[in-house]
């Protein structure tokens, strides 16, 4: 596995197309990865997750997960401040063991099913009991913070749009989700990390990003 890091020109008139239309980032973001037969899928068949994050300061970065080794010269000219920066994962798929503790960003798409339509959650205590759900499935527990409440902070993100072919509208409300949490079942953990949790896996959503936990929980 690998991931990229691209540092995004925000004044790039391609990225700006992009983060006015998912789906556009999308097809930027799968073009860096061989095509394939159409009866293939297209995006699980090589792995890629991805998400934007802002960082302090104004400076825009996009993590890129993949199975496929990227090849990123398809970016237009001056679309990144710096070469993108691509490594392998297998060292972090080794490291996961029973009982070890990470911090981990998750930019998600919590949502529930009502008479058949998929309702985006906004409450943060439904926000958090629905991640809170997915660790339980995806071999991962939240811990309990000093204040005795789950430790980590669910923070609405920016409504990503777009449109598919056929007129068809694209609405994401993703929350971002940063955190802690516990390994319980590497196997089960490892298959969420390549796989992403949730939904709107295309469109920016599911990529798990871990590092060493810090020393105070929050």
């Amino acid at each position: 596995m690998f991931l990229t890091k691209l540092t995004i020109n925000p004044q790039s008139p391609d990225f700006r197309r992009d983060a006015s239309d998912v789906h556009d980032m999308h097809r930027t973001v799968m073009a860096a990865y061989p095509e394939l037969p159409p009866t293939t899928v297209y995006r699980s068949t090589h792995g890629v997750l991805w998400r934007v994050d802002e960082l302090p300061g104004g400076q825009i970065v996009q993590y890129v997960q993949s199975q496929t080794a990227p090849d990123w010269s398809h970016l237009p000219e001056r679309s990144l401040l710096r070469p993108a920066e691509v490594r392998p994962l297998q060292p972090l798929l080794e490291s996961i063991r029973p009982g070890r503790k990470l911090t981990f960003r998750l930019m998600a798409n919590p949502t529930r099913c009502v008479q058949r339509k998929r309702i985006p959650l906004r409450q943060p205590t439904e926000q958090v009991e629905w991640l809170v759900g997915k660790g339980e499935r995806h071999g991962f527990v939240v811990p309990v913070s000093r204040q005795g409440t789950p430790d980590v902070v669910a923070t609405p993100a920016a409504r990503l749009v777009g449109k598919k072919r056929q007129a068809r509208h694209i609405t994401i409300d993703p929350v971002r989700y940063d955190g802690h949490l516990v390994v319980t079942d590497p196997e089960a953990f490892t298959a969420a990390l390549v796989n992403g949790i949730g939904r709107a896996k295309a469109y920016g959503c599911g990529l798990l990003s871990l590092a060493p936990a810090r020393s105070i929980s929050a």
